[in-house]
């Protein structure tokens, strides 16, 4: 017997061909997406704010797009500049101190050990310490003509330049074309959707859209709060890098983890470079750790809020899972892929326990 298809079903399958084909030339073409999902992830973020820009009325007349757009760019050139005017003096007047200052922490570093390890019948080689301080010598730059070497060494092709290059420079446009017409796409695309398909679509559309909206405004609050305790508890406790440090800890504190790993780094080597002795050394542990408990106790469960359900573990699978399979692409669509795959599991799990196999 002959199959045959109705026409809704050669339909259906005529515009399954085409999603799945489309997807594909997506997947072929994921190298040089990169600056359309960067700027695509911005105006997302950043839409909410244009809109309520262009609320504003002046007189009779509201604040026109462009000039609402205007503004956040300038306000996101603003934030970027302040954290590199921040982070870029603190390298290049501690780098040199912290390469000059090594070397004498390791010789101690190396007594230290050998007199808690010898008491265990451990003997470590007596020229442990001038290994490592001729690898940190090879490969750590200590002034400007050692950064221009590491970076020969890096050998990076003029291919590779230029790929950067256009990236930093295409990013801006795409986010500033993206965000004048978000609007005007978004409804383009919500007339895309076949119509019996409307209420499920643009329910789980708004589901993920809260779900990243609350996770983004809670974290940044998280951030923000972190930033400034960090910056005030160092500076207090006599770090004259406090507040860089602890603006970096807050600013990296939006991937689990990783914020306070690179805070304790740079707070380590402050300590290193300003103090001698381990009172300081138990300053600093106590300063980290009552910040990463007050953050994982208090702040993160009730700024962000347990019904985003995205558990921090969830957040660093994705974002590895993501990096490996699509590199920084994959890295900038992690977060809204994760969201969207938590709503439509928890869409599949009610839809499961509401089934008849499940009941019986």
């Amino acid at each position: 017997m002959a199959f045959s298809m109705t026409p809704y079903q050669r339909q259906a399958a005529l515009w399954s061909g085409i999603g799945i084909a489309f997807i594909l030339v997506l997947w072929l073409l994921g190298p040089i997406l990169t600056p359309f999902i960067a700027g695509g992830v911005l105006a997302y973020a950043l839409d909410p704010i244009v809109e309520r820009i262009c609320k504003i009325h002046i007189g009779s007349h509201r604040i026109p797009r462009f000039v609402g757009v205007l503004i956040v760019l300038m306000l996101l050139i603003a934030v970027i500049t302040a954290i590199i005017l921040v982070i870029v003096p603190m390298l290049l007047t501690e780098w040199p101190l912290l390469s000059a200052q090594l070397p004498v922490f390791l010789t101690k570093l190396h007594a230290e050990l050998s007199g808690f390890l010898g008491r265990f019948g451990i003997v470590l080689p007596p020229d442990t310490a001038s290994l490592l301080k001729q690898l940190f010598d090879q490969f750590i730059p200590k002034s400007d003509e050692g950064w221009q070497q590491l970076i020969q060494k890096v050998s990076l092709g003029w291919s590779t330049i230029f790929t950067i290059a256009w990236n930093i420079i295409l990013i801006p446009v795409v986010f500033i074309y993206l965000l004048l017409d978000w609007h005007i796409i978004t409804r383009q695309l919500r007339e895309l959707i076949p119509r019996r398909w409307v209420p499920t679509i643009i329910g789980f559309t708004n589901e993920v859209s809260t779900m990243l909206a609350q996770y983004l405004r809670g974290q940044l609050s998280v951030m923000i709060i972190l930033s400034i305790y960090y910056s005030v508890a160092l500076t207090l406790a006599g770090y004259t890098v406090g507040v860089p440090i602890g603006i970096i800890t807050g600013m990296m504190a939006f991937v689990p983890y990783v914020g306070i790993c690179v805070g304790v780094l740079l707070a380590a080597a402050a300590t290193l470079l300003q103090f001698d002795g381990m009172t300081m050394w138990i300053v600093l542990l106590m300063i980290y750790g009552f910040g990463y408990a007050f953050d994982g106790l208090f702040m993160t469960p009730k700024l962000v809020g347990n019904r985003i359900q995205l558990h921090p573990l969830i957040v660093i699978f994705a974002l590895l899972a993501f990096g490996q399979l699509f590199g920084f692409v994959g890295i900038l669509i992690a977060l809204p892929s994760s969201a969207i795959l938590s709503v439509a599991f928890r869409r599949l799990r009610k839809a499961y326990i509401a089934s008849h196999f499940y009941k019986g």
